[in-house]
């Protein structure tokens, strides 16, 4: 691999001005950042490389947060739940859990119109009159509640400390610092101060080339309790973007009165699992139109003072999700973001309506990993050859990396392996970028969210997996690397556009019954369920996971029961016998399938109808069939984690589902751990080891065949 240069953006700091002059030569890199806690040598800004300022419109000006405190930014939080004894008053400590660095009760605003006291066992709202606050004791107090009956309280309180602030502090062991101060710049008087306040540091900063915006006005939810543990997050969350002077705001667009409810969500706090209500998503409508209205007023101010603008599509993204139209009118120049993963690789360089992306490389220089004993090889290794697959099918143009860089200094084996990837990557980029790669079919996920949760379906804090959805996250890291354009509707798509099928050869319904991924309630529109078995009617193809369309109705559990061939058992249907357990393991679908398939967590009662092909039955469930439906055909799959194996699966159920078994051997690889990618325009194609191990295989290309040896890691680029 050839010597190349540019792309590629480090970090640095005062202390290692020498050293980030020398992995820039060694990455070949051509930006120059800094990170949080740290400031830019002007030394540097002398070197040829691009300078990115990290940028924070909502904190490190704590002078101007303290002396207005009625602008500090808020959250609405909702209290424990409590039980009313068998008679008396109830008290509810408010802060209970709740780490009081991080948050303080607002009672500046008016509590009886902004707080709500509900009666849980009710869903009843407890009228002001019936309870009150105690500011010494921290406590509401409901009067007279009912005997046993469970309480909660939903409050606003300030952000004293901006929580990405704390999580850097106490990842790092921060101690000598002042706690930085988050305060609203969607409020009058601090709009106006954050306008003047950017226009002065870009004046103050001529060496600076690229603002990078962290990001822009409302964390997501993060929350820590008392130990300063992470109590709570929701990388989608937008409990932390309210104040009563944009719910007020909020009231004259929607024509309704606010209620807390719409955020609080009885504890749930509209998280990506729940089915979203119409308020909710009105007010993330009105949200998003209002944060891109302000950020594009801080944007035009960066372009007239000839810098470019950068938003991180992490902190304080809320109100930005890049796949929706309002995102694009804020005329940003670039968007960077972390890369955990395929699924976040593509969550970044996806995105429309920008010059350029750039993906930040893992591990960050943060001491959790760069220390005594510490490993960041691996974890680089482990992120590079993740991130590889989707880069495949869509690149960033840029990668980089963020921390601490004298950390990463005392690692050489570290430093010289990213000077490989940056050389890589160059030459990737190189041979992919412009070119659409070879798609095999169009497939569409399926859910209540649609293309604003483009690739982060069952993401709940960015590319990490929990035991209860990696079975169906794997589904979505599959596809960030497979040869297919992949789309992402939602059930509003559906319903309000006649064509919103069209050009789809399958659609996928993934996740646990009765959330927001297999749509709940929705399916019992019978318009919505007729759409989708026509289509596969038709002759599309229909691939469901864990309880596709799952929700009690009319007799069904699963709605489209009929369609992919397979019903749950609930303990309704225990009545009927099911006879239908014969395995065929020689399925196409299960061709490349050499040790049993890992469904993950799986599903239990899964039971197929008649007619239905069983493929695989354990501990007398289903976990994966096929089922014939009019001219269409459709998969049922209990869960699917991401590995070799199981994405080969999914790439042969696509294939199988669509009627396109005898197409299947085209700019594809035997073996399930090498890719083949296609890029006719470029007149390119790759074959890629995705692993740490020599590995063969026969390549297929649209014209033949051959035997391929390659070496751990190993790229080759081909000529058409």
């Amino acid at each position: 691999m050839s010597k190349t240069t540019g792309r590629v953006t480090i970090p640095t700091d005062l202390d290692v001005i020498d050293q980030t002059v020398d992995i820039l030569r060694r990455w070949g890199a051509d930006a120059i950042r800094d990170c949080d806690g740290t400031e830019f040598p002007a030394q540097l800004s002398q070197v040829g490389a691009k300078v990115y300022a990290t940028y924070y419109t909502t904190r490190k000006d704590n002078a101007w947060a303290k002396a207005h405190p009625e602008e500090v930014q808020q959250c609405y939080i909702m209290s424990p739940f409590r039980c009313a004894p068998e008679s008396g008053p109830l008290a509810i400590e408010l802060m209970e859990g709740i780490s009081p660095e991080l948050m303080q009760v607002n009672t500046r605003d008016d509590i009886r119109r902004w707080w709500e006291v509900i009666d849980r066992s009710t869903g009843a709202v407890v009228p002001p009159e019936g309870w009150r606050y105690e500011e010494e004791s921290g406590c509401v107090v409901i009067a007279a509640p009912a005997p046993f009956h469970e309480y909660t309280v939903s409050f606003l309180a300030y952000l004293i400390w901006d929580p990405v602030h704390m999580y850097n502090a106490v990842t790092n062991g921060w101690t000598d610092f002042e706690h930085q101060i988050t305060f609203d710049v969607r409020q009058p008087k601090t709009r106006e101060h954050a306008k003047e306040r950017l226009r002065r540091f870009c004046e103050e900063h001529p060496y600076v080339d690229v603002i990078r915006f962290t990001t822009f006005f409302h964390q997501f939810t993060l929350v820590f309790d008392e130990l300063k543990r992470e109590k709570y997050v929701d990388w989608y969350g937008y409990s932390a973007s309210v104040s009563p002077y944009i719910l007020e705001r909020f009231e004259q667009e929607a024509g309704y009165p606010f209620r807390p409810e719409y955020i609080i969500d009885q504890g749930y706090y509209n998280n990506q699992y729940r089915v979203p209500s119409r308020e909710y998503k009105d007010f993330l409508a009105f949200q998003r139109r209002e944060v891109a209205q302000l950020a594009k007023e801080l944007v035009d101010i960066v372009h007239a003072c000839g810098k470019e603008a950068m938003m991180f599509l992490g902190d304080h993204w809320i109100g930005t999700e890049p796949f929706m139209p309002e995102f694009a009118s804020i005329g940003l120049d670039a968007v960077v973001g972390s890369v955990g993963n395929g699924s976040t690789l593509r969550l970044i360089s996806d995105i429309p309506g920008v010059k350029y992306t750039e993906g930040r490389l893992l591990p960050y220089f943060f001491p959790d990993t760069f220390h005594p004993g510490g490993d960041p090889v691996r974890e680089a290794q482990i992120n590079w050859v993740t991130a590889r697959r989707a880069l495949l099918r869509r690149p960033v143009d840029r990668i980089g990396y963020g921390g601490y860089l004298k950390l990463a200094l005392d690692f050489p084996d570290f430093v010289s392996y990213v000077e490989q990837v940056c050389d890589e990557f160059r030459e990737l980029y190189a041979n992919a970028q412009g070119a659409r790669p070879w798609c095999a079919k169009t497939v569409a996920v399926l859910n209540c969210w649609g293309r604003a949760r483009s690739w982060g379906c069952h993401m709940v804090h960015h590319a990490l997996y929990q035991k209860e959805n990696y079975s169906y996250a794997g589904v979505i890291e599959a596809l960030s690397g497979a040869p297919f354009d992949v789309r992402f509707l939602s059930f509003d798509d559906l319903k309000e556009d006649p064509a919103a099928l069209e050009g789809i050869d399958l659609l996928l319904n993934i996740g646990d019954g009765d959330t927001a991924h297999t749509g709940g309630a929705v399916w019992e529109d019978a318009g919505l369920s007729t759409a989708v078995r026509r289509f596969v009617y038709e002759g599309g193809g229909f691939i469901g996971v864990g309880e596709p369309s799952g929700h009690q109705y009319q007799g069904r559990r699963l709605q489209l029961a009929g369609l992919l061939g397979v019903e749950q058992e609930t303990g309704f249907t225990l009545n009927y016998d099911k006879y239908n357990w014969q395995e065929h393991p020689e399925h196409f679908i299960l061709a490349d399938a050499a040790q049993p398939v890992d469904f993950g967590e799986g599903k239990k009662g899964i039971y197929a109808l008649e007619g239905t092909q069983v493929l695989t039955v354990r501990d007398r469930s289903v976990h994966l069939a096929v089922h014939d439906f009019g001219q269409g055909r459709a998969v049922y799959i209990s869960g699917l984690p991401y590995s070799f194996e199981n994405s080969r699966l999914l790439h042969r159920a696509v294939f199988w589902a669509c009627h396109s078994e005898d197409r299947l051997l085209r700019w594809f690889s035997a073996n399930p751990r090498v890719d083949v990618h296609a890029y006719v325009e470029n007149g390119k194609y790759c074959v890629v080891n995705n692993t740490y191990e020599p590995q063969d295989t026969t390549v297929y290309t649209d014209s033949g065949s051959f035997p391929l040896s390659l070496g751990p890691n190993e790229i080759r680029w081909y000529s058409l």
